[in-house]
């Protein structure tokens, strides 16, 4: 499932095309993703404009005037595409090759950009794990984003907080990491990465790394810094290129080449003078990787 920095990309990727743009008609060629369409989807966003395109965790979050929020999760497969008259191809070497059939494409917005040019941004998923929701401007958070912790981006997240986060949690550290009510967004690529370049094991004890001792607190800072920063190289490198991701100009991201332990199981421990070898164990079901030499 793409994690935040694909889902980052992807609206980076929108932005320029959708932010001040009017939406003219709405196509929807099936009645349901993963959820239903909301009742009259597309009456409800034709002749308005979009004035931002935002990010929670792993939702993009469309701000339509004189409409409600619109909220929409890539699931398993979903991608956007952005056609226009002058270029309808979506460009992009593939090493795994999306699909192209119009089978796949159950959204299509027809818009005007701010410069009144004509696109159409299409949504195509193959599996059908994704959605798009509204929200109502009541003022009570849609229950796909209440409860959501802080993002992994920007200062907010650093050693103090993460530390108040953990104090007394028994629950291992890579658990703690992928709770989406502690912190939004993170994913078991990142998750793994991010132990590493810290130097702990995804099987310590996340309220290990709290209290008011010493080697606690730069456990914490060191963890905070390497969630922060793995989270930027991937966005800047584009993302991760895993089984059909792609993004909205229909390039793969390139992160994976520098993964340091995920899905690398047998392979020397890329830290400097560690001879370890990276290991593969099944933490509630899902593959962890890291090296038992280097992280403790």
């Amino acid at each position: 499932m793409p994690e935040l920095p694909e889902v980052e990309t992807v609206r980076r990727g929108l932005q320029p095309v959708l932010e001040g743009a009017r939406i003219e008609r709405v196509e929807t060629r099936r009645p349901n993703l993963r959820y239903p369409f909301p009742e009259q989807f597309g009456e409800r966003l034709a002749g308005r404009k979009i004035t931002s395109l935002g990010r929670r965790a792993k939702y993009l979050i469309a701000d339509v005037e004189d409409a409600p929020l619109l909220i929409c999760h890539l699931g398993m497969s979903g991608s956007f595409r952005v056609e226009t008259d002058d270029d309808a191809a979506a460009p992009g070497s593939f090493h795994h090759e999306r699909s192209k059939s119009e089978t796949h494409d159950h959204v299509v917005f027809h818009v005007a950009d701010a410069k009144g040019v004509p696109a159409r941004v299409v949504f195509n998923d193959p599996r059908r794990f994704g959605f798009m929701l509204f929200a109502e401007r009541n003022g009570t958070e849609h229950p796909m984003l209440q409860g959501l912790g802080v993002e992994p981006t920007g200062n907010t997240l650093d050693g103090e907080l993460l530390a108040q986060l953990f104090a007394g949690k028994k629950t291992p550290l890579k658990a703690a990491l992928l709770d989406q009510r502690l912190i939004a967004g993170l994913g078991n690529i990142y998750v793994a990465e991010a132990l590493w370049r810290a130097g702990l094991s995804p099987t310590r004890a996340a309220g290990t790394i709290s209290g008011t001792g010493k080697v606690a607190r730069e456990r914490a800072t060191l963890l905070a810094t390497s969630v922060r920063e793995v989270i930027a190289d991937a966005i800047a490198a584009g993302g991760s290129s895993l089984r059909d991701y792609v993004h909205t100009d229909g390039s793969l991201g390139y992160f994976q080449h520098s993964f340091s332990v995920y899905d690398r199981e047998g392979e020397p421990c890329p830290h400097s003078g560690c001879a370890g070898h990276i290991e593969r164990i099944v933490q509630s079901g899902r593959s962890t990787f890291y090296c038992r030499q280097c992280q403790r």
